[in-house]
């Protein structure tokens, strides 16, 4: 995605970027389309034509143990995760539908909510958009990490609004903000730069799996571990 439109320094982004062309469909081939067709002839047709160098891996099977393995390799070179087909269905131009079903990894840390937006539309009276942070074990205090308002069912946003309302100590326009007191079990998918936040770090897709009513916020996850994480997100795709 960084080399996605540049105009201006292509060449040196070609050798600190370098891209390679994989297919992993078959829509057209010797004038005749193929879009209406099952994916596995889709697929079949592929592998006549394209050398198999320039595929993308691809597994069929229905054991379990061997699709996990085949989950853990692409986790292992970098990749998001994989995705899914259907064998039986044809190419949908313009989403995948439910013939496609991206699968990856969900990571979690323990985060201390910091403030909270009043929602709108339907959540309109509840406190919902919440600002997350890592504990920071320097100086302790915390570390905002990015904002959800993600995973929540109504029963968990009307308890939430009550027990962040007791703990407001002051708002500024639709932001309450509050003691660090709640710790909540966040689910992401990546750790990523950001220069919005004072850590340089955000979470990307994070959303609320549960409040962790066990723990204390000095129990929180720490900026340190969002580091590590990050390091190690980075070495596997190097």
């Amino acid at each position: 995605m960084r080399r996605f439109g540049r105009k201006l320094e292509v060449e040196t982004l070609r050798g600190a970027l370098p891209l390679s062309v994989y297919f992993f469909d078959c829509l057209l081939l010797e004038g005749e389309d193929l879009t209406a067709h099952p994916a596995m002839q889709r697929f079949q047709a592929l592998d006549r034509v394209a050398p198999k160098e320039l595929l993308v891996e691809r597994l069929v099977t229905s054991d379990a143990a061997a699709a996990k393995a085949f989950f853990d390799r692409s986790l292992e070179r970098g990749h998001e995760g994989l995705m899914a087909k259907s064998l039986e269905a044809p190419y949908e131009a313009g989403g995948r539908g439910g013939a496609w079903l991206k699968i990856k990894q969900a990571n979690t840390l323990d985060l201390v909510i910091l403030a909270a937006e009043w929602g709108n539309g339907r959540r309109s009276g509840w406190l919902s958009n919440l600002h997350l942070g890592a504990r920071d074990a320097s100086s302790g205090g915390f570390v905002m990490l990015g904002k959800t308002f993600k995973g929540m069912t109504d029963r968990m946003l009307a308890w939430q609004t009550t027990r962040l309302l007791a703990l407001e100590n002051r708002r500024e326009r639709h932001v309450v903000h509050v003691k660090p007191e709640l710790v909540v079990e966040v689910a992401f998918n990546e750790i990523q730069t950001s220069p919005r936040y004072p850590g340089g770090l955000a979470l990307r897709f994070a959303r609320v799996k549960r409040y962790r009513e066990d723990k204390r916020p000095w129990e929180a996850d720490t900026i340190e571990t969002v580091r590590s994480l990050y390091e190690g997100q980075l070495h596997r795709r190097s």
